[in-house]
């Protein structure tokens, strides 16, 4: 007969899916030929699994991904794409977390930067990873109102941004960037240096960047600490991926 008592305790603890399978051994007669060990184990293991669950759940949402069905294993690679698959599946173990090396996505607009990008962080969320998906004129926004405010907003969001495992930044150098703007990327670059890893998507290669940002000095400090830890990866096509699943669509 079931312990209201310790029903109530679990649930109390906020452990509802060991509390869900201590009612269900009680109510199912296959559970009752199991000794203690076996159905113990079976309860903890069932808590233990909801909780990962749910953890993910968490973390996917809390990185406000573009497209959080995106998954490394739905990639295509097609020819034209010329995407390195052993690259990216490598990638997809996560050493490049573990090493806090970084990703340059380039390719035109539509060829799937973002989609990708986003495949990398659910993957990153899968192994527990703190991920944060943003567009940088988002976070440019951002650290702009944060710096007029005199309460320390700005040091705080730098705080903040320092403390994600994977910073997934899209729409990386579109345009030319202010004189506050590149010291402020300077700055989220400069506190994730060596400490974590980050994601870019971008229209052109480092060697492109230069000229966004400007300032020869503080373009030579941003580049330094960005392109010699990180891998490369060209996204090509003769259509774009909209393109393509628009055909797939119509067929």
């Amino acid at each position: 007969m079931i312990n209201q008592e310790t029903l109530r305790k679990l649930m109390d603890m906020k452990m509802s899916g060991m509390a869900e399978l201590y009612q269900l051994q009680n109510e199912n007669k296959d559970f009752q030929g199991m000794d203690f060990d076996d159905r113990f184990n079976l309860l903890v293991d069932t808590e233990y699994d909801r909780r990962r669950s749910n953890k993910l759940d968490r973390l996917i949402k809390q990185a406000t991904f573009d497209d959080s069905s995106a998954a490394v294993e739905l990639i295509e690679y097609h020819a034209d794409r010329k995407l390195d698959k052993q690259l990216i599946l490598e990638l997809a173990s996560g050493t490049y977390l573990q090493k806090h090396h970084n990703i340059i996505l380039m390719g035109a607009s539509g060829n799937g930067k973002t989609w990708i990008s986003n495949a990398f962080g659910i993957q990153a969320c899968r192994q527990f990873y703190k991920v944060k998906y943003i567009r940088l004129p988002e976070l440019l926004d951002e650290l702009a109102v944060a710096k007029h405010e005199a309460d320390g907003s700005f040091r705080k969001l730098i705080k903040k941004y320092r403390s994600i495992d994977l910073l997934i930044l899209d729409e990386w150098l579109l345009s030319e960037l202010s004189q506050d703007q590149v010291l402020h990327v300077l700055e989220i670059i400069d506190a994730r240096l060596k400490r974590t890893s980050t994601i870019f998507c971008s229209q052109f290669s480092p060697e492109g960047w230069h000229s966004k940002l400007g300032q020869a000095q503080v373009a030579d400090a941003i580049l330094d600490r960005i392109v010699h830890d990180s891998y490369k990866i060209i996204i090509d096509g003769h259509i774009s991926m909209r393109e393509r699943h628009s055909l797939v669509a119509t067929r």
